[in-house]
């Protein structure tokens, strides 16, 4: 259901049905709802309704192979309305099939090379140990808000993103601008997934900035603004289209969030990284020997472990079948990501945070599939994947060397919320610097 293809129902007529099948219970149960009908299934297939619709809830490598066949499921509108006009925006990548993808995702495919997530990674590293200088005089930091904030920071100095002067000292890199900034990043992923007040901030949120970076697009082309043509932004406002046509500037705006917007919900899995070390201090220790292979299996563990997406759909490009279950054609194929991320056939003590599983046995492609399955270069699989886990292996150890104590506080992780995150956003006290600049990452 996204734009430019209005033979399919907007957002409020899906809302307003009076059958909605089970689309409230999935938004009402959060990630439990469909590991608990897995539950039910034998051949970990479970057959339901979604958006008025019928729907196959799927599970396994075999099946995630199968989801990302674009002969069997397509994605350009399977995408509810109310997830793109807040996550990924109208006309985004994500909602693209065939050439006119792999065209545009031409622009994300440096995202998959060491040299700029090395880059992004410094960036954000910098920025974190300038950030942790301020935090010690402070009596409380809240490290998912202030997370947001050094990831927004790092993310558009790499990108070439201009900070502004928000805070009025002339420095160029006002903390006024980054911080409303990094609000409405979060905004955007917060939203999602709820009909709320969250969704509306976060459209409101996407509209602000979808506004501002389609003007910083024109500036650049106009050369009112010069950045370096291998910056982000750079790419972004000269890439052209599987028309050959440099992109719209909102289109183009969309995308330049497609980079920043996920960078900055790496905040999730930096607080989940601060709730592990809570909960694991034997994790601690060996992230601050500065053990790299031991930095990248905890990345890959949190992102296993905690919950980030629910899961995932499309739609059936034809008739299929898939163990027996029919799916008709422009029926909903839905992805179990949250189950088999905690599948004990895949994982043997999926509920226990065991980071040195990823040094007995790396995993599989289409076992791990926290932002997706398949082919990154060529598929839908978020080419940002190793940006998430290069920050997280850098951030993780400059956490677990930042001394620091915890007060009381919420620390549970609600699974009715999506996106979920700690309660109290995981509130710090004493800072008091890093015991030693990171080795790894």
């Amino acid at each position: 259901m996204s734009a430019g293809h209005p033979g399919h129902s907007g957002p409020m007529d899906v809302l307003t049905r009076p059958l909605l099948d089970r689309t409230l219970f999935a938004l009402a149960e959060g990630y439990a709802w469909l590991p608990n009908r897995m539950r039910e299934s034998r051949d970990h297939v479970v057959r339901t309704r979604l958006l008025g619709g019928p729907a196959v809830a799927v599970r396994g490598p075999d099946a995630v192979r199968f989801f990302y066949d674009e002969r069997h499921v397509r994605r350009h509108d399977a995408l509810p309305e109310p997830v793109v006009g807040t996550l990924f925006g109208h006309g985004a990548v994500h909602t693209l099939d065939g050439e006119w993808h792999r065209a545009r995702k031409e622009l994300f495919l440096p995202l998959l090379d060491a040299g700029p997530v090395t880059g992004l990674a410094e960036e954000v590293g910098a920025a974190w140990d300038e950030a942790v200088r301020d935090w010690g005089g402070r009596s409380r930091v809240v490290l998912f808000d202030e997370a947001s904030v050094v990831l927004t920071r790092g993310v558009c100095r790499w990108a070439g993103i201009p900070l502004g002067d928000g805070d009025g000292d002339g420095d160029g890199d006002g903390d006024g601008e980054v911080k409303s900034l990094a609000r409405d990043l979060v905004a955007m992923v917060d939203g999602f997934a709820t009909l709320g007040p969250r969704h509306w901030r976060a459209r409101r949120a996407r509209g602000r900035q979808e506004e501002r970076f389609a003007r910083l697009v024109r500036d650049v082309r106009s050369g009112a603004v010069e950045v370096l043509e291998e910056r982000m932004l750079g790419r972004v406002a000269r890439h052209r289209d599987g028309s050959g046509e440099v992109l719209e500037p909102e289109v183009a705006a969309v995308e330049l969030l497609n980079v920043v917007r996920p960078t900055v919900a790496v905040s999730w899995f930096l607080a989940f990284t601060a709730h592990a070390l809570e909960l694991r201090p034997e994790t601690r220790e060996r992230l601050r020997s500065g053990d790299a292979a031991y930095a990248t299996a905890f990345a890959h563990e949190v992102r296993r472990f905690y919950p980030f997406a629910p899961f995932l759909g499309g739609r059936a490009v034809g008739d299929l079948t898939w163990r027996g279950e029919p799916i008709p054609a422009g029926g909903m194929v839905v992805l179990d990501v949250y189950g088999q991320n905690h599948d004990e056939e895949l994982w043997g003590d999926p509920y226990a945070f065991r980071p040195e599983r990823f040094l007995e046995r790396p995993a599989e492609r289409d076992e791990l599939i926290p932002q997706g399955g398949g082919d990154p270069r060529a598929g839908h699989r978020c080419p940002g994947e190793n940006v998430t886990v290069g920050l997280l292996e850098s951030l993780a150890v400059r956490l677990a060397r930042l001394d620091y104590t915890v007060p009381a506080q919420d620390l549970t992780i609600p699974l009715r919320r999506i996106p979920t995150r700690p309660r109290s956003g995981f509130v710090v006290m004493g800072v008091r610097g890093s015991t030693g600049r990171p080795a790894a990452g």
